[in-house]
């Protein structure tokens, strides 16, 4: 974990050399405790988080700003502003009838194109019409612009690599999924310089070999995935149908769509899950904010002494006794003023009914998703696998499971995304051959099947929803 910088109400950034320092530890130190050598190390896989953006001179390598994390809200008013334009409804009328002749789902996802906090465009934006270096930069080719993975990988390689994959260029929303390039009208929509962006490479791929004085020899980078299409990877969520849940610091459901690229209105959206030769795999992902942030917060003020006791917390009361949470200590999407907050206290409300009802809060919006998918992506869902850190947690389990009538499978490793990365540069390696081979090397911990009838929890779940409906806008 790198520690998050707040220099301004609502901004949220990461030092790069922090980040460059704990990643290079974080790497020594694994190969420390495995008890190996550099030099045994055939192939390095990075998975990262996606969201979070940094640029920098292409000559000298020096960046114009901190790396802007994923939660930063210096471009709300800018978001606010582009969201209720003529322009933008004018677009709308313009996709919609192109979707309408010619039924190409292509034009569908521009017809409701709204902007959010969350999207790196609307921050990149920003920069450019802030921070005259860049902007200067950029006017002479001389910016570079890369998500955590990007910047990494030219670290890594002492400035002679530039390059990000499928997987993480498809997250910054700045990326067309269907023709598979950066998006030219969207760049000039914003005033964002095409020339900044890097090249566009398979995920399992060789990269080039790191610079032999940062590890005492050169290795090999076999492979660059965002986090989350890492976890599905790791999950060998290889068949269209497969879904993933992860469950950190947010909660992220991701459904394997094989070939097919579904544009959805509202809560979904389209993604490259990974790309290897030929083969091309589309995920549609949804997301919730505040699932781990929640319980860590709780933890922070003390409302328990161990994550691990929890579950057991909330199933001592056989319910919240009317108490809900809101989430909102995160930065929402749709309303970056959502209130977070407890409601339904009373005189004789403790411990147990606060820590039950933040983590009801999880599964009922676990749910509320889990609906949504099933309404919107076409195609059967088979196995729903679930990781992260919040996925050690039983109660959340077990109701989830219970209100999608749905068996959930829990892998003996929590963390898929560097596990996926692992699968991904062994691949590409040649350590190992197909995914059937991976396939034999998942482990199961956990079967979660439902044991209650979901009606069972809708007069809580109407309480929430109910509760929600009064905290957005704060």
């Amino acid at each position: 974990q790198v520690e998050s910088l707040y220099p301004r109400p609502g901004w949220v950034e990461l030092d790069p050399e922090v980040l460059w320092s704990r990643f290079i530890g974080v790497i020594k130190e694994a190969v420390q405790a495995a008890g190996l050598h550099m030099r045994q190390i055939a192939g390095l896989g990075i998975s990262t988080q996606r969201g979070t953006f940094i640029t920098w001179h292409k000559r000298t390598g020096k960046p114009f700003h901190n790396f802007i994390s994923w939660q930063d809200l210096r471009s709300a008013e800018l978001v606010n502003s582009w969201n209720n334009s003529l322009l933008l409804k004018v677009i709308h009328v313009i996709f919609t009838v192109l979707h309408f002749l010619t039924g190409n789902d292509r034009y569908l996802a521009p017809s409701f194109l709204t902007f959010s906090t969350h999207q790196a465009s609307m921050k990149l934006s920003w920069v450019f019409k802030n921070i005259h270096e860049a902007e200067e930069a950029a006017k002479k080719n001389n910016c570079c612009f890369g998500t955590v993975d990007t910047w990494l990988l030219y670290r890594l390689t002492n400035g002679s690599v530039y390059a990000t994959d499928y997987s993480n260029a498809s997250s910054t929303g700045i990326f067309e999924p269907f023709t598979k390039c950066w998006n030219p009208t969207l760049c000039n929509l914003l005033s964002i310089p095409v020339s900044i962006y890097p090249p566009v490479r398979d995920t399992s791929f060789n990269f080039g070999s790191t610079d032999a004085e940062i590890f005492g020899v050169p290795i090999p980078i076999m492979a660059m995935v965002a986090d989350q299409q890492s976890a599905m990877f790791g999950e060998c969520c290889f068949h269209p149908g497969d879904v993933k849940l992860t469950m950190g610091t947010g909660g992220f459901w991701n459904v394997n769509t094989g070939e097919h690229l579904f544009a959805s209105r509202g809560s979904l959206y389209p993604l490259i899950g990974w790309k290897i030769g030929e083969e091309v795999v589309y995920l549609t992902e949804g997301s919730i904010s505040d699932v781990g942030t929640a319980v860590k917060w709780a933890l922070d003020i003390e409302l328990f002494t161990n994550v691990d006791e929890t579950a057991e917390m909330a199933q001592r009361t056989a319910d919240s006794q009317g108490v809900c949470f809101i989430p909102g200590l995160q930065v929402s999407g749709d309303d970056p003023y959502l209130c977070a907050s407890f409601m339904g206290l009373k005189p004789s409300t403790n411990r147990n009914h606060l820590v039950r009802a933040i983590l009801e809060s999880v599964a009922f919006r676990n749910k509320l998703l889990y609906d949504i998918i099933v309404k919107k992506v076409h195609i059967p869902l088979r196995t729903i696998r679930a990781d992260g850190g919040v996925s050690n947690n039983s109660f959340v389990m077990q109701m989830t499971s219970d209100l999608i009538n749905k068996k959930i499978e829990k892998p003996a490793n929590a963390e898929m995304s560097s596990l996926g990365a692992a699968f991904l540069a062994g691949l590409a390696s040649g350590f190992w051959t197909d995914k059937k081979q991976l396939k034999k090397l998942r482990r199961i911990e956990a079967v979660f099947e439902p044991q209650k009838d979901s009606e069972e929890y809708r007069p809580a779940m109407d309480a929430w929803l109910q509760a929600m409906k009064r905290s957005p806008h704060w």
